[in-house]
């Protein structure tokens, strides 16, 4: 199930729905978030302090810690990059990141149902329930080929 929520209004239910107190730091990261999904937590920062100009930085970092730990915000690590945050949780879609220039684009899940991959167990490893499948594709985007004049090697063009 995808969770996609919106407004403070809805953000307010939901932090409630999580036993949470409705406070003016976590709506104003919460909203960041949504506007600006696949920031790290410095951009989320400074798109927080145009709502509320006082935020401090450490308050951003506790934010999103627990917002992630409530799967209200789901975070991911991409190679040679911090940490980004966005507010689409619960449906285990993968990401495809220009290693040109950063662009990051959501992709749905390859298979059609969660996990998307499958594991190969050896027969000296002890087997687990796979939950989530976390795929990162990383290439090249179509606006940095056309600007940088490099050939199209992927073997499939992903498009928004």
């Amino acid at each position: 199930m995808t969770e996609h929520f919106g407004g403070h209004d809805a953000w307010a239910a939901a932090l409630r729905a999580h036993g949470r107190r409705v406070t003016k730091q976590r709506l104003a990261v919460l909203t960041a978030v949504e506007h600006h999904p696949h920031s790290p937590a410095e951009s989320i920062l400074a798109a927080a302090r145009t709502e509320l100009p006082e935020l401090t930085a450490q308050s951003v970092y506790v934010v999103l810690g627990d917002l992630t730990d409530l799967h209200m915000l789901r975070r991911f690590e991409p190679p040679h990059s911090p940490a980004l945050y966005e507010t689409r949780v619960g449906d285990n879609h993968h990401h495809a990141i220009c290693i040109s220039c950063g662009r990051v684009e959501d992709v749905e899940c390859a298979v059609g149902h969660a996990p998307c991959l499958t594991p190969h167990w050896d027969e000296n490893s002890k087997p687990m329930t796979i939950q989530i499948a976390d795929v990162m594709y990383q290439g090249i985007c179509q606006d940095c080929q056309a600007s940088q004049k490099l050939p199209s090697r992927t073997s499939q063009v992903i498009e928004k």
